[in-house]
Order: structure tokens, then sequence, then C-alpha cells
């Protein structure tokens, strides 16, 4: 029963000038930003059927993963250069893939995760994602990464799960359950005969959006096997072309 009271984390993904958690295993986290502008910009309708959103949790007697639903976005482009873009997913489709589905642990997890503990799924069914700024990739910009609370599951930190070869650092605004924080995230962006993909994965800090439960405020009061780390996290797979997808 322990290792089911896990959270995902998203998010979807989730890009970042105060940082969440300790400096350096998630991703820079502010207040919200003015969306970009997309004046003068190409726009290109986001596929939902090969966009994926894919989260892992993790407490320190085990781990879970699994994925939301992309359901729809547009990204706007000046040649091969985002400069807006936004999507929505859908919290209601989140699956755990470690688990075999309907079965009694895998519906007491997602149960979990979409109740009130976290995501509260019946009043905010859906997160966004908003961009709010492109620039080049640079390894000077990265925080160094710093050390979680040890344990044989803590997360993997932000320099661990960066996709190889980023491209990009993409700020915007992620909202869930009602609150958004303007996150910042490397991510590997590439244009080709008219489609675009983005490649991203990265680590959020779960309270910043209000997801609380189990959360390492107190840790030094409680067993080690009783929480639930803050650090969460966050893939996705985004592609977008023209058209209606």
């Amino acid at each position: 029963m322990k290792n089911l009271k896990l959270f995902f984390g998203l998010a979807t993904l989730s890009l970042f000038a105060v940082a969440c958690g300790p400096k350096g295993s998630t991703v820079e986290t502010s207040e919200e930003q003015d969306a970009a502008s997309s004046e003068n910009a190409m726009t290109l309708v986001v596929n939902a059927e090969s966009s994926m959103v894919t989260w892992i949790g993790s407490k320190p007697t085990g781990k879970h993963n699994g994925t939301i639903n992309i359901t729809a976005g547009e990204v706007s482009v000046s040649g091969t250069d985002i400069v807006a873009g936004n999507f929505t997913f859908d919290i209601t489709s989140l699956k755990a893939l470690d688990l075999e589905e309907g079965s009694e642990n895998y519906q007491k997890l997602t149960g979990h995760l979409m109740s009130a503990d976290f995501f509260d799924a019946e009043t905010h069914p859906t997160a966004a994602f908003e961009v709010t700024a492109v620039k080049p990739f640079s390894s000077d910009d990265l925080m160094a990464d710093v050390e979680q609370f040890e344990t044989e599951n803590k997360p993997a930190t932000l320099s661990e799960v960066m996709v190889e070869n980023p491209t990009h650092f993409i700020s915007g605004n992620l909202t869930m359950r009602g609150t958004t924080k303007n996150i910042t995230f490397p991510a590997s962006v590439s244009m080709e005969n008219g489609m675009l993909k983005a490649l991203a994965n990265f680590n959020i800090n779960r309270t910043d959006w209000g997801l609380m439960y189990g959360d390492e405020a107190s840790v030094a009061d409680k067993a080690k096997d009783q929480f639930i780390y803050n650090t969460v996290n966050v893939g996705f797979t985004l592609e977008a072309g023209t058209g209606s997808m």
C-alpha cells in the first residue's frame, strides 16, 4: 500500500528563475509570465496521437511511471525556430505503466493520483502549458546537480534525465490544479519537411503546484519510507505540422 501512494507531478510538462526544491534537482521556476507573441509566424497543429507526456514519481520504497495524454495545441514557428505555442493535457487520462491496468493496485494508485491529495482531477481535469520564451541551449546556463535525500529510489538528477544534445531552453507557464508557474527546461527541437518535433525530460517540484500529499517538508520527523519525493520527473514528445491532425 505504501508504495502505491506516489505522485506524478507534470509537467507536463514543465520550464523556469527561483529554483524549486534543492537547487539543481529540478528546473528553475518563477511566477507566471506573459505569453510569447505569434505575430508573423506560421502556425503548426499539435498531433495528439504522436504527442505524449510521461511521468515518474518516487519514494524510498519504490517508483511508479506512466503517461498523460496531450489533447490539443499549436506551435508558432518562424523558419525553424519556435516563437510561441501552447498545449493542453487531460489529467483524467493518466495511466500507470508499471502496474497491470484494471488491477486493484492500478486502480488504487491512479485513483489516488487523481484525488484531492494530488491532481484533484474532478475540479481540475486539464492542465496546460504556454510558451513564454525560447533561446539557444548553453550548458553554461544549467544549474549544478545537488544530492537529494539518500535512498535506493531517490529521483534521478536533471543532468541524468536531460535529453541528449539539447538545442534550446524553452520557458513557459505550466498550469496544474489551478496554479500557474513559469518553468524553463532544456529541449531538443528539430524541423524537417514542415514537421516539428520537440523532446524534453526534466524534473519539477510538485509542491509548487499544490500537490502536497506526503511531501518532504518534515522528512526529518518521518520514517524513511513514509514520504514521497517532491521531485517528479516529467518528459514529453511533441509533434506538430501544418493542417489538422
